[in-house]
């Protein structure tokens, strides 16, 4: 769905064809996260082995282990002085980092039992870290080291620390099972953390665009106030000018300064007519101005797209015996209301019918076409950013960030959407408000 035909900030966005945000919203992660929780890693190796070596007394190497939870400490320690720790990594000092870690704990785990170990699960920390803050390259290597890492921890492996004098083993296939554990855990992780982070950033880039549109529609409404302001401010010197022209004109003789002088007094008052029109269409806060009737709501949604050779039909209902419905004009309702009509003017084939029903609780707003309808498919997701790009061929399969934008729209001013099928045999939107929510509150 495209903007109104004089705002069109989102055409590039429409005709691209792309169901994702722009790359440079795939985020990144900061040099100082990566040291902070390397340092909570360092922390809870250290404590988790004193813990079994001296409160269980469990047989455990414990010197060699610790000698390689210190290189941690020292790489966090060289980083952290060598490194501003304020800037975002690039995707291969990543894959540097968390490769260490990776190659760290691994080292750890061989010392102490392998995949046996219960705390190999851990392998999950830098996966999960990359896939929801890196790129997808950067996931793909990380997790493909840690998977090999624990694979080869299967086969080559000290003894998992236990009861002095006491040789513990599990068997073969549990310990095939723990890496088969390893391997789905970290696989299901890494992807449902990957895909929870991309929607959070699509949605969020979305209403980010939305915000957009909406301060410049709210800049576009502004005018009319800044117009009338600007008529006030003009008014006096005008005046002046018309007065000292009329003065010179009586008192000049015939000639040409004479004609000059009735010339700028014509253009003078001129210009106070063209300032007294400004004063009138300004947005000043009297109930003219802030308000429209129900029909008139409708027209202005429509009146942009009533040349475009499809019968483009406006009706309104209301209760027999009440006064008209006055609603608060609003640039959010009016800019929804503007990119549903155009949409159904788009994909109709002869016919448009926009109408407004209202009751003694509700207002309701519904906009038929009779062109393809939506698609099946993907009729529970409309109203989702980028869901896809316009339909090709006359068949309406997806709206993109158009729909969402209008639907917000709509949800922001108090009222609910629905997408249907019409009675005229194509697409049908249903926006439903309270009238609490509509009327000027004065």
């Amino acid at each position: 769905m495209n903007a109104p035909p004089d705002i069109n900030p989102f055409s590039a966005i429409e005709t691209t064809g792309s169901s994702l945000p722009p790359r440079h919203l795939t985020g990144a992660l900061r040099r100082y996260t990566l040291v902070l929780l390397r340092w909570g890693a360092v922390l809870g190796q250290a404590v988790a082995l004193l813990i079994v070596a001296q409160f269980f007394g469990f047989d455990v190497d414990l010197w060699p282990s610790m000698a390689v939870i210190g290189i941690a400490a020292l790489v966090n320690i060289g980083v952290s002085l060598g490194l501003p720790l304020d800037r975002r990594v690039s995707d291969s000092e990543a894959i540097a980092q968390l490769g260490f870690d990776i190659g760290q704990l691994a080292l750890l785990l061989y010392l102490n039992g392998g995949v046996e170990n219960p705390f190999a699960i851990l392998f999950l920390a830098p996966v999960v870290t990359s896939a929801t803050t890196l790129s997808k390259r950067v996931l793909a290597t990380v997790a493909g080291t840690a998977l090999i890492a624990a694979t080869l921890l299967l086969f080559w492996h000290q003894s998992l620390p236990w009861i002095p004098g006491v040789d513990f083993r599990l068997p073969r296939v549990y310990e095939i099972g723990m890496l088969a554990g390893i391997i789905v855990g970290t696989s299901f992780t890494s992807l449902y953390a990957w895909r929870a982070t991309t929607e959070s950033r699509t949605m969020s880039a979305a209403l980010a665009t939305t915000e957009q549109m909406l301060a410049q529609e709210q800049k576009l409404s502004a005018l009319g106030s800044l117009a009338a302001a600007a008529a006030h401010e003009l008014g006096t010197p005008l005046a002046t000018i018309a007065v000292t022209a009329k003065e010179m004109t009586r008192e000049l003789p015939d000639g040409p300064l004479a004609d000059d002088a009735r010339l700028v007094l014509e253009q003078a008052q001129r210009c106070r007519a063209i300032l007294e029109q400004l004063a009138l269409r300004g947005d000043t806060p009297d109930l003219i101005h802030e308000t429209l009737s129900l029909e008139d709501l409708l027209e202005e949604a429509a009146e942009g797209f009533i040349h475009r050779e499809k019968d483009l039909i406006v009706d309104s209902h209301q209760p027999d015996g009440k006064l008209p419905l006055i609603i608060r004009r609003r640039p959010e309702l009016l800019y929804a209301l503007k990119n549903f009509t155009e949409n159904a003017v788009d994909f109709a084939n002869t016919r448009v019918e926009l109408t407004a029903t209202v009751d003694d609780t509700s207002v309701l707003v519904t906009i038929d076409d009779d062109g393809p309808g939506f698609d099946p498919l993907i009729r529970t997701r409309l109203g989702q950013p980028y869901v896809t790009s316009r339909a090709k061929g006359g068949s309406a399969g997806g709206l993109g960030l158009g729909v969402f934008i209008a639907s917000t729209l709509v949800e922001r001013t108090g009222g609910k959407i629905y997408f249907e099928r019409s009675s005229i045999g194509g697409a049908r939107i249903r926006c439903i408000w309270p009238i609490a929510q509509l009327t000027p509150q004065l």
